[in-house]
């Protein structure tokens, strides 16, 4: 069998971490061949890091490369919507990083884009793919967490002065950036829509929110707890408790480590090899997302069952109640709308 031909869109530190994850599958598998980013010399830098055979400037010649059979997007967040969409033009199926878009009204739109192309779209939730996220959900599908009650998670770090974080222009804030996570392991545990929000949060000059606290109350009685930050360490722990017992994810958004239900604490690793130092914790990691995407092709599928366009869509449409509380819009809202 053919291996998975990867185009990566932006050479910044997420693609490098997703090729170096890529590389450590057998060529005859996943296979990266070409890089675009906004100024060629960065396309050309990472190629060679990398060993692809391809550097173009821009995203256009990578959309149109008949050598490519999917994209991987790590461009900043505003950028995600275009270039999707310029991907799925050309006949490319897509992995594109979280946030998927800045709001629900975009990510409709380009989900719906690439069911009527008929091009397999996932957004990258990688955490869902580590063998602790596999674990966490069997057992509450097998019930024995029985009723799911309480979810809570923290996430956060001292990120104040990272770009990408405080600057409105970059999709930035908390709930996006960091958000998406803490949302996604809720809505893993409780596998339904919130009935009732309520947050607060604390924003920077530039309207973005550096801190946000909110309540997810289900159907079912049961509610969820999170918190992001971007000026304190939080501890970084998400704690799923149901009626018949408890289970908490470590460094959640990456976990490689969970107490079990009976209180004991399993430990995972990740394969040895990487032919380059990682720039995030436990990025080798990406590779899992990856693997998902190849079987999913494989199998003539659209979507992921871990990561369904539905459920994008539910983590959009609860990231923009959120930012609609606290007082956070960006340009994309006025003219993307649901």
């Amino acid at each position: 069998m053919a291996p998975l031909r990867w185009g990566i869109v932006s050479a910044g530190k997420i693609s490098h971490d997703f090729t170096t994850a890529l590389a450590t599958w057998p060529k005859e598998q996943h296979l990266a061949v070409a890089v675009s980013a906004r100024k060629l010399a960065d396309a050309e830098q990472f190629a060679k890091m990398h060993g692809l055979a391809k550097a173009y400037e821009g995203y256009e010649a990578l959309a149109k490369d008949a050598e490519i059979d999917v994209v991987y997007i790590g461009a900043i967040n505003p950028a995600h919507y275009e270039i999707g969409r310029l991907m799925l033009d050309h006949g490319k199926h897509v992995l594109c990083e979280k946030p998927l878009c800045i709001n629900e009204g975009q990510s409709k739109r380009l989900l719906a884009h690439a069911q009527a192309k008929k091009l397999f779209f996932m957004e990258a939730i990688w955490s869902r793919f580590f063998p602790s996220y596999v674990q966490l959900r069997d057992r509450i599908d097998a019930g024995e967490l029985g009723d799911i009650q309480q979810v809570e998670v923290a996430f956060g770090f001292p990120l104040a002065d990272v770009d990408r974080l405080r600057m409105k222009q970059l999709g930035g804030g908390t709930v996006l950036d960091l958000g998406v996570y803490t949302i996604q392991v809720i809505l893993w545990a409780y596998r339904a829509a919130p009935t009732k929000i309520v947050a607060k949060g604390k924003l920077n000059e530039d309207g973005v929110d550096l801190e946000v606290s909110a309540e997810l109350h289900f159907a079912n009685g049961g509610i969820a707890r999170m918190k992001t930050s971007a000026l304190e360490k939080q501890t970084n722990t998400a704690t799923v408790r149901g009626s018949k017992g408890t289970m908490t994810l470590h460094d959640f958004w990456c976990p490689l480590a969970l107490t079990d239900i009976d209180g004991s604490r399993k430990e995972y690793t990740l394969p040895d090899g990487a032919r380059h130092p990682f720039n995030f914790q436990n990025s080798c990691g990406l590779r899992y997302e990856a693997e998902e995407v190849r079987q999913c092709i494989a199998g003539g599928r659209l979507e992921s069952a871990s990561v369904p366009h539905s459920e994008s869509l539910l983590i959009a449409r609860i990231q923009d109640e959120i930012r609609r509380q606290i007082g956070v819009q960006f340009p994309e809202d006025a003219v993307f709308k649901v």
